[in-house]
């Protein structure tokens, strides 16, 4: 039974990925390719950003800026993220952006992180959920979880449980939870969440737990939240931006890191086409009546 699900699964990866390089051939030549185009303001609005000194979060980031928002960027390296700030000033000296230090891997940088934008706003309108890493070695977080399982959800779920209070206070609070085209092949291993059993861990395989961790939490907190009159103006969106050129595989090596060079210089989206999807969860307002499903 469970060479049969390995071998239905590894089909079914293989598959979805011819198509999700199809696409991304097909806008590289310039068709099918698809960009958020309409110009609607958000100013004065809260966005949270998770990851955002690089990569489609910094992306995120100065095109919600340019549109109004007052733009918070959690980066774990507040340095990093003030460097990302004066790169999207260069840019738009306008944005209104703030750095504030926030470690996924830790659940105490979470609480302080929390702790201290709930003294600082009353609202936020728009939480990212989208750091994450990828395939890292076998290593834990402050709080002894897989740490691929830790950054990616564990942090997030406890960042988004903690500022449901503030999205409350928005006429259309917005979490947008970045997952990734692995999430197909992902499953949650409840016996071993944390690959603690002798060589049971495997970096692809905690990756895409991770993923589909992402896509469950959006689903159930989506009904969660319909089911409290506090919290139905708030909605939940899952989402895969696409296989980007981010440095989101720097910790993938050997044959792993030639198919993945290999493929990302002929395939990969650019990051401005990457953050797309992002922008239409963000902005889109034909959203506010949705809540609880997957965008790519």
């Amino acid at each position: 039974m469970a060479l049969l699900r390995r071998i239905w699964v590894e089909s079914l990866t293989a598959l979805l990925f011819v198509v999700e390089f199809g696409g991304n051939v097909l806008r590289w030549i310039g068709l099918g390719r698809r960009y958020y185009t309409k110009k609607n303001r958000i100013d004065g609005k809260c966005v949270i950003i998770t990851g955002a000194n690089s990569g489609i979060g910094k992306y995120t980031a100065m095109e919600l800026s340019r549109r109004g928002a007052k733009v918070i960027m959690c980066c774990r390296s507040e340095s990093s993220g003030r460097q990302a700030v004066n790169d999207i000033k260069r840019r738009h000296p306008e944005a209104s952006l703030e750095v504030m230090q926030l470690d996924l891997a830790s659940l105490a940088s979470v609480n302080r992180f929390a702790d201290q934008l709930i003294k600082q706003v009353k609202t936020v309108d728009i939480l990212v959920n989208n750091a994450g890493v990828m395939m890292t070695p076998a290593s834990k977080s402050a709080d002894n979880f897989e740490l691929q399982f830790a950054t990616n959800h564990l942090g997030h779920f406890l960042l988004t449980q903690r500022l449901l209070p503030l999205l409350a206070n928005s006429s259309d609070g917005r979490i947008l939870n970045v997952s990734s085209v692995h999430h197909v092949r992902g499953q949650i291993f409840f016996d071993d969440i944390n690959f603690e059993k002798p060589g049971s861990y495997d970096p692809v395989e905690a990756y895409c737990q991770s993923k589909m961790a992402n896509v469950l939490f959006s689903r159930e907190l989506a009904r969660q939240l319909r089911l409290q009159p506090k919290y139905r103006s708030v909605k939940s969106y899952a989402l895969n931006p696409g296989t980007i050129n981010t440095n989101l595989t720097r910790h993938v090596t050997g044959g792993r890191r030639v198919i993945f060079d290999l493929i990302g210089t002929l395939f990969n989206l650019d990051i401005k086409t990457g953050t797309q999807t992002t922008l239409y969860c963000a902005l889109e307002p034909l959203l506010v009546d949705q809540s609880g499903h997957y965008y790519r």
